[in-house]
């Protein structure tokens, strides 16, 4: 019994020790996803002239938007709408509140509710 007390003592705190390496991972993900769609972003003004609108949204990037302004070169840049971590949509504004001559795009974080103190800030331009 004095075993298995222990055994399970040490697997709680290597359990505790590796949450904050979790933590550390959804936020390199998170980032490496921002960089990632704002690429496909770039792309996509690069061949239409514009950003999808907030409406259009990242669906832009997966389905041709039919609500104006509508794309004339567009091309399907990803096969599904990317997730964060904690499997919620990126949020993505055009133009965006902190950057209002371009775009924000970021997640809303652990507790996906957007516009809280642990979202995580992602990028604009």
């Amino acid at each position: 019994m004095l075993v298995v007390t222990i055994i399970s003592l040490l697997l709680g705190l290597a359990i505790y020790k590796l949450r904050g390496n979790l933590e550390v991972a959804r936020g390199v993900g998170v980032q490496s996803d921002i960089q990632s769609i704002t690429t496909q972003l770039k792309l996509y003004e690069a061949r239409n002239g514009f950003m999808p609108t907030t409406e259009q949204g990242l669906q832009a990037l997966v389905t041709q938007p039919t609500t104006d302004p509508q794309p004339s070169h567009w091309t399907q840049l990803f096969e599904s709408v990317p997730k964060d971590p904690w499997h919620s949509d990126y949020i993505y504004l055009n133009p965006g509140r902190k950057h209002p001559n371009g775009f924000d795009l970021y997640s809303a974080g652990p507790d996906r509710i957007p516009d809280t103190a642990d979202d995580d800030p992602g990028s604009g331009n």
